[in-house]
């Protein structure tokens, strides 16, 4: 498995594990409550935050965004759409808070203009994000871009994956195993996925990118060797949205943070020894050394 570097930081094998708190569109389309986010990941020690990008018209046709949906921003599903998505004025505000706080940031385009769209803040890397990991122009339209690529597999199989990697290659790829559910049930996220990636794809990275609500299963990811670990990021679980129900507050992203970065001192050294803290209680304990 080779290293990536994502801005300031190298990412795979040996290297710690990678964490990347998706704000996506749970800012309710609220700079705010953007920057609210963007602190809570700086203040549990992530690497990274990421967002999401569309053009509405491109992504959407007339007749969906016409549908009925009763919204915060109006009474269609357009409303909605137009009204989660931020433009130049939000994202400019959102490169300057995130280099201020030392912060990485990037995006996942739904579509090639918005691939333009995010070229002009010099992203460190693109994500593919699950529903459009089967648009083959738009993955090689990332790709000419010549940045690391993530592309998360929700909604995919082994030979939908197969396809995804010839046509991007494993050099500067890292793969998410993902189950695209929100939240995603624990009998759903079959993380045995994650060593068998690893071995298949040996070139690549591979990471997890969880939809579930503990904060655990990224842990267990983390010991199955994803460098990578990507999870929705939230104040509260309760607010109005989409994508709150499968998102960590707080508290949950500290536990996940501070677990997966013990994780090494946890895994320790693959020899057995008799370590120099237990031979004064071996001296106490053990009756017989007779074998």
């Amino acid at each position: 498995m080779l290293t990536v570097r994502i801005g300031n930081k190298l990412v795979g094998l040996g290297q710690p594990c990678f964490i990347i708190c998706e704000i996506g569109i749970n800012h309710n389309g609220s700079l705010e409550l953007a920057k609210k986010l963007i602190d809570m990941a700086v203040a549990a020690g992530c690497d990274a935050v990421k967002f999401q990008k569309r053009t509405i018209d491109v992504v959407y046709t007339p007749e969906e965004l016409a549908k009925p949906r009763e919204n915060p921003f109006g009474p269609t599903n357009g409303d909605l759409k137009r009204g989660l998505e931020f433009g130049k004025k939000e994202y400019d505000e959102i490169d300057r808070y995130c280099r201020e706080r030392s912060m990485l940031w990037f995006a996942s385009p739904w579509d090639e203009a918005s691939v333009d769209f995010l070229e002009q803040y010099n992203p460190p890397c693109y994500k593919i994000a699950s529903p459009c990991n089967q648009d083959k122009e738009l993955m090689l339209y990332i790709k000419s871009k010549g940045r690391p690529i993530i592309v998360s597999v929700g909604m995919t199989d082994d030979e939908t994956i197969e396809k995804i990697v010839s046509l991007l290659g494993e050099d500067g790829l890292i793969i998410m195993h993902c189950t695209s559910t929100y939240p995603a049930k624990d009998s759903d996220l079959h993380l045995a996925n994650i060593p068998r990636l690893i071995q298949k794809y040996p070139k690549a990275i591979i990471g997890y990118s969880g939809h579930e609500v503990g904060a655990y299963p990224p842990l267990i990811a983390a010991t199955l060797e994803a460098q990578v670990i990507e999870r929705h990021l939230t104040l509260d679980r309760a607010m109005w949205g989409s994508d709150q129900a499968a998102s960590l507050e707080m508290g949950g992203l500290l536990k996940l943070t501070k677990e997966v970065r013990l994780l090494p001192i946890y895994l320790g050294e693959s020899v057995k020894t008799v370590l120099e803290s237990e031979k004064p209680i071996e001296a106490k304990l053990r009756r017989k050394r007779t074998l």
